[in-house]
């Protein structure tokens, strides 16, 4: 448990923020609800920190409005609550993120960088790894992730494009499992969804919502998982 906390905190200082924007399917739409500025005057998207303390206070927002989403859920979070929960001042936080709606997006952009660059990385060594690896690599990736995406998923969930968002998303996830795949099998990566990535898909979140069920067996999870989904990686692509 240690090895993968450790692996996939190096993962995530190599992924880079600039990535975000690739993933417009998790865009928020505008019909989202958003808490303005007392001004009324904010823009329309998120301000970069320029200094060191500003990018550790917008990390801390971050982390905590992704606590707060997972815990309660994005309509029931109010911006106030974040700004008491992260110890920042509410001028602070309006003016990284102008409305809750700019927070919203810069979670949900963070989430599909760090998603697809792990599973890009995975699939860049898939080729050379031992299966076992692969397959460790996954489970790290899904169990490392799991405040991110529940997070994300309450934001999706809050307004009426979530479906299409969410298959969208399972879509990129798709495609980059039969990358994986076909580096397993030394293969061209064809242009359709393999059917064993859909297996691997459905095994890893079961292995996550194992975990979310029975925190008591997380020092076992990982080992055993591995096990479990290494037959499918082995395979690589479906015959």
């Amino acid at each position: 448990m240690r090895r993968m906390t450790r692996d996939l905190r190096r993962d995530r200082a190599n992924t880079n923020a600039r990535d975000a924007s690739q993933n417009s399917y998790l865009r928020m739409p505008s019909q989202m609800s958003s808490v303005s500025p007392p001004d009324g005057s904010a823009p329309a998207s998120a301000v970069a920190p320029k200094r060191k303390r500003g990018h550790e206070r917008v990390a801390l927002i971050v982390d905590t409005a992704i606590a707060l989403f997972a815990e309660r859920g994005y309509q029931a979070v109010t911006m106030t609550e974040i700004a008491a929960r992260s110890g920042t001042a509410i001028g602070s936080l309006y003016r990284f993120f102008p409305t809750k709606e700019v927070l919203a997006a810069a979670i949900l952009d963070r989430y599909g960088a760090l998603l697809m660059a792990e599973l890009d990385r995975i699939a860049a060594a898939a080729a050379t790894a031992p299966a076992g690896d692969t397959a460790h690599a996954l489970v790290a990736m899904m169990l490392g992730l799991q405040k991110e995406r529940a997070a994300a998923l309450a934001m999706v969930d809050a307004q009426e494009g979530g479906a299409e968002m969410r298959g969208g998303l399972r879509a990129d996830m798709l495609l980059r499992l039969t990358a994986i795949l076909a580096a397993v099998s030394k293969s061209p990566v064809p242009e359709e969804s393999d059917p064993r990535a859909w297996a691997l898909l459905y095994a890893l979140k079961a292995i996550r919502q194992l975990d979310q069920d029975r925190p008591d067996l997380a020092g076992r999870l990982v080992e055993n998982a591995r096990l479990m989904i290494e037959p499918l990686v082995a395979g690589g692509l479906t015959g």
